[in-house]
């Protein structure tokens, strides 16, 4: 089997290295907001280029914390992409706010600059794009339409550790960003695990605040907290993980000029242009067609893993009835819950399986798919 991630390989790759790290901690003492928590919080304020880096639960956590730090809840509104994972929206609802979906451009299936503008109402707070697979949002014309309205920019950085946009790494541009070290992530551990990062020194402050219960000194709490730290364990995998971020990015980047290649005259297939302005880190590799079920099918007869994002767009999700969205109010993300799919790419994924993927894709063609 091919699988869609190979990511058990990755912690392999490392093993030894966490080992000696997992065993350190456990015969320091320390396990909640110990040293490699802070370590790892510098190493990646530095990696940024931003002023604070927060560790947190998980992405999702990263991303109500945020929303509760900016003072963003009941009666507010918060502009964000339909097709995302389910948190984006979720955290917006979980603060008492309200999410309202913007459609996504075609080409980087972030959310549409253009779509943004007219959704701003005097309820409006906040804007939440979505660095989507690991590419970029348009972020210079996000942050433009946030000035002029006076808005607040939450990254959702969680699938694009390490990815830029005109020469600044995401998470270092919106007013705050967020980012999940969940297992299949680029910059991942062996379980869950998030981040916030700012250049805010208020906001950093909140965030911290929150993050422990409202406390700065153990048993006085000045706000209503959470409980959202990340482990000092999965900070010590983690610490190791970043050294090889940059390398491990890189591999994901040569797969996919190589998929691109390979696929570029299959009829049945549509892959997405990369932007110029940006690096793209492939935290997944997706494709378009509208023959989608037959292509999983024959990959599946191949022992080729595949997946399917997002099959439900948010604003049609049984969840989200009471906004009463329907089908047609957001066509571009629409089409692409039917056509897009996710072909295996991970830093190490053998070039003999990405042939293999490649081989069956291209023989799809002559068994009447196109």
């Amino acid at each position: 089997m091919i699988e869609l991630v190979p990511l058990a390989r990755q912690f392999q790759s490392i093993l030894p290295e966490m080992l000696e790290a997992i065993t350190e901690t456990i015969e320091s003492g320390k396990y909640v907001l110990g040293p490699n928590v802070k370590k790892l919080e510098s190493e990646i304020s530095a990696y940024l280029q931003a002023a604070h880096a927060i560790g947190v639960g998980n992405g999702t956590d990263a991303l109500v914390l945020a929303l509760d730090a900016l003072g963003i809840g009941p009666g507010d509104e918060v502009i964000t992409t339909p097709f995302t994972f389910f948190a984006s929206a979720e955290a917006i609802s979980r603060v008492g706010a309200v999410p309202v979906f913007a459609d996504i451009d075609p080409h980087t299936y972030c959310i549409d600059p253009a779509r943004i503008e007219e959704k701003i109402t005097p309820a409006t707070k906040a804007i939440i794009p979505v660095h989507l697979f690991g590419q970029s949002a348009d972020m210079d014309e996000i942050m433009d339409i946030a000035d002029r309205y006076d808005l607040k920019v939450i990254e959702d950085a969680c699938q694009a550790f390490g990815a830029e946009y005109k020469g600044r790494r995401v998470g270092s541009i919106g007013h705050v960003a967020c980012f999940s070290f969940f297992p299949t992530k680029n910059l991942g551990t062996v379980g869950d695990g998030g981040l916030i990062v700012t250049s805010d020194d208020d906001l950093a402050r909140r965030v911290r605040l929150l993050r422990q219960h409202g406390s700065e000194k153990k048993y006085h709490h000045t706000i209503l907290g959470y409980n959202s730290r990340l482990d000092e364990l999965h900070a010590a995998i983690l610490r190791i993980a970043l050294t090889k971020i940059d390398n491990w990015n890189k591999n994901r980047m040569v797969l996919a000029a190589r998929y691109r290649e390979a696929l570029k005259d299959l009829p049945d297939l549509t892959i997405s242009p990369e932007k110029e302005d940006r690096s793209h880190i492939y935290h997944l590799f997706c494709v378009e067609s509208k023959q989608r079920e037959k292509l999983l099918e024959q990959l599946k007869l191949h022992n080729i893993q595949t997946s399917v994002y997002y099959p439900c767009p948010l604003h049609l999700q049984e969840a989200y009835a009471h906004l009463h969205h329907g089908p047609g109010d957001f066509p571009v993300s629409e089409r692409l819950s039917t056509q897009l799919f996710a072909l295996p790419m991970g830093a190490f994924l053998y070039e003999e399986e990405q042939d293999q993927v490649i081989s069956a894709l291209r023989t799809t063609k002559g068994e009447g798919l196109s």
